[in-house]
């Protein structure tokens, strides 16, 4: 009888910084139900991994898991494979940083399940080609890719029936081709079109292989497939089907094919990802066309034939897409070096860093670098997750290497990587990222005591799928399952609405000088005139030390149009940041450059961002106090005659204070994002905007000042409660 060797591989993750209760969810309803079922066919044998993150928490929480795989283990039914222990994207991250990480895993496994993993789970499939010289200093002997990045090496289905071997200065390691049509037929197809894919590979030595691998999720969390898999019973059927066939479909795990089956050959692979992945990563408008492109293949009928020819981006254009993504990934290098750089100068601290180095690593779970399906970078938690970890991991470093408790620190450097210098400032209590090639603005400022960005608001920008919202479905019910490539719905109305985009980058301190007309909503949606040169144009700066703290000075000699010309106008703008307090000055200088009168209509835009701008404990200040009725900061609002304002935050802890030396009309905006999620189209508030303005004239020569005062600080427990009695009596 003719045979095929069938290899099913699951991968189970859950990022850094996600809900307690999704992990509870996806292990009641996905990840142990699996296991259960697995045990009671013991012909059926899976190579699975756990991302450490996971695999940590079901050891804290839910023990009886662990207790299972280590009992499946034991029996040889299962394989359990290494990676990245904080499910990295590898190739983004230093060597060193990507050997240790899987190092971590492998350690663990081997000490909590007592298995000795001999392959790895790459992160979202992303491959570069330098990989194989890491991959075999940190242990690994195989990982497993879709076939796509095999086809785009030139190799046909037929030659896919096994495994290759690839190399990096001789250093070699196993690939494994994930089949594309096993992914999207298990388990949103009947189980005889998986039986019938088999089928045709068999042959009469049985050494063929056919490779599943994919997202364990798959089963039982995606929408609807917890109702097909387990109450309508798909897996235990796909299993039993397995069980029933096994006369003919040989189950082998990853390392055991390595022994089993001799290699097909060697080979070179270009750096891909999975193929949804690949289109991701592209600019909106190319997506569009890419879309078409492969529209135009299906309606020839072509595309099964040459559709591997038409290949997506590349994932690390992901960190030219997003300034977010790559503000993250900028700031993990730096921390990531700082602490190889005293690991090297000074050997005995490198005990003391190693819990540096994993809030590092737990700062480099790849989850919120990228955007597809999943609202990776639109999600404000998991983002905010990321800086908590890098900041904790700063503070680590701080706490080792600085000889003083308080310090203000300046260091002028391409952070970004764009060619443009940046100004950072890092003290004891505060982080002040600028931009002065783009109006000097702040576009991250950590609040160390919160380990929070409180500037980590997501800029608005086209995405390729934004075309389809308006066609997009109301939700649907679960009587039909598919895949979440496949899903278009809105998990509300009217959200086409929402879709503005900005022209700059968001974040704090951006002078604006307003033209006729303008208002919260107007500005709210990009659709405001904007009169000046200053937004997101190069300042001149200069700064100093006086006694510890850090003084910086922004200038711009720009202009601003008034009755069809350009008047000259001079922006100055100083920074003071403390080096003992968590307070910082600005003091504003408006200059009429010109030799005639001008009328000025001035704004300086700031924008908040953390995790819990939803939660009712976060509120609106005006003029130092809580509203007696409370502001919700999901609504538009104007008041005037204000002379100071900022933000309480019940949740996290702290409290924002500005105040303004002038009394100013202030415009208060929550900032929505539309994304797609597994679950379709969402909108995801990603910040609160807040302007405050003022109206001037200015004579030829003569200039305006404006001093603000800004603190930020713990609430002590009775601030914290009474802003969480005002919002439930408002809810």
């Amino acid at each position: 009888m003719n045979r095929v060797t069938f290899i099913f591989g699951i991968h189970n993750h859950q990022p850094v910084g996600n809900f307690q209760s999704v992990f509870e969810e996806a292990f009641d309803k996905s990840y142990y139900p699996f296991l259960q079922l697995l045990e009671a066919f013991p012909k059926v044998r899976i190579s699975i991994h756990y991302s450490g993150i996971l695999l940590k928490w079901i050891e804290d929480h839910r023990p009886e898991g662990i207790d299972l795989l280590r009992k499946l283990a034991l029996s040889n039914q299962i394989e359990i494979m290494t990676g990245g222990f904080y499910e990295p994207i590898l190739p983004v991250i230093p060597d060193r940083d990507k050997i240790g990480q899987i190092r971590k895993l492998t350690h663990y496994i081997e000490k909590t399940i007592g298995d000795f993993p001999r392959g790895m789970w790459l992160a979202e499939r992303v491959w570069e080609p330098h990989l194989p010289k890491v991959l075999k200093r940190a242990g690994v002997k195989y990982t497993v890719l879709d076939d796509a990045h095999f086809k785009y090496s030139g190799l046909e289905d037929e030659q896919l029936s096994g495994y290759y071997l690839t190399e990096e200065e001789g250093e070699s390691v196993a690939l494994f081709p994930i089949s594309r049509r096993l992914r999207y037929t298990i388990p949103f197809r009947p189980i005889e079109e998986t039986l019938e894919h088999l089928g045709k590979l068999t042959s009469e030595t049985g050494s063929n292989l056919a490779v599943y691998a994919d997202d364990g999720e798959k089963f039982g969390v995606w929408p609807g497939t917890y109702k097909s898999c387990f109450a309508e019973k798909w897996l235990e059927r796909f299993f039993s089907a397995l069980t029933s066939n096994s006369d003919w479909i040989r189950m082998l795990h990853f390392r055991e094919a390595l022994d089993a089956v001799p290699p097909l050959g060697r080979v070179y692979l270009p750096t891909a990802s999975y193929t949804e992945m690949n289109e991701w990563a592209l600019p909106a408008a190319a997506i569009m066309k890419y879309e078409e492109f492969n529209e135009k293949l299906k309606a020839q009928g072509l595309d099964s034939e040459y559709g591997v020819f038409v290949r997506g981006g590349f994932w690390r254009n992901f960190l030219a897409k997003y300034p977010e993504t790559n503000n993250m990934h900028k700031k993990m290098l730096r921390v990531s070096d700082r602490i190889a750089r005293l690991m090297a100068e000074e050997p005995g601290l490198e005990r003391e860093l190693r819990e540096a180095e994993d809030y590092l690593w737990r700062g480099q779970c790849n989850c919120p670098y990228w955007h597809g399906v999943f609202g990776g970078m639109y999600l404000p938690h998991i983002r905010s997750a990321i800086y908590q970890n890098l900041i904790m991991s700063e503070k680590k470093i701080d706490a080792v290497s600085r000889k003083r408790q308080h310090f203000a620190d300046v260091s002028v450097c391409d952070f970004d990587r764009d060619g443009r210098d940046e100004f950072i400032v890092e003290s004891s209590f505060l982080n002040f990222y600028f931009s002065p090639a783009t109006g000097a603005s702040v576009f991250e400022l950590d609040y160390r005591p919160a380990n929070l960005n409180i500037a980590d608001c997501v800029t608005r920008k086209q995405e390729g799928y934004h075309h389809k919202i308006k066609s997009a479905d109301t939700p649907k019910t679960e009587n039909d399952t598919v895949s979440i490539h496949d899903i278009f719905t809105s998990k509300e109305e009217g959200l086409d609405r929402l879709l503005s985009y900005d022209w700059y980058r968001r974040g704090c301190f951006i002078d604006h000088f307003f033209g006729d007309g303008v208002d919260p909503d107007r500005f709210v949606t990009a659709s405001f005139p904007e009169e000046g040169d200053f937004v997101n144009q190069p300042y001149k700066f200069e700064h100093e030390t006086v006694a510890g703290d850090v003084a910086v000075r922004f200038r711009r000699d720009g202009g601003v149009w008034c009755g069809g010309k350009q008047m000259r106008l001079t922006v100055q703008k100083r920074f003071v940041i403390l080096a003992t307090k968590p307070e910082f000055e600005v003091r504003y200088v408006l200059t009429n450059s010109d030799a005639v009168p001008v009328n000025l209509h001035f704004g300086v835009e700031f924008n908040f961002g953390f995790p819990n701008l939803t939660s009712h404990n976060v509120s609106y200040t005006i003029n130092g106090e809580v509203p007696a009725r409370f502001k919700r900061v999901q609504k538009v609002s104007t008041q005037e005659g204000v002379s100071g304002f900022g933000l309480v935050d019940g949740d996290d802890n702290f409290r924002l204070d500005l105040l303004l030396q002038k009394r100013a009309v202030l415009w208060r905006m929550p900032i929505y994002s539309v994304s797609l999620s597994e679950e379709g189209f969402e909108k995801v508030q990603q910040g609160v905007c807040i302007v405050p303005s003022w109206k001037l004239y200015l004579t030829p020569g003569e200039s305006w000042e404006l001093e603000m005062k800004a603190k930020v600080r713990e609430l002590d427990p009775s601030q914290a409660k009474r802003v969480g009695s005002l919002s439930l009596a408002r809810a």
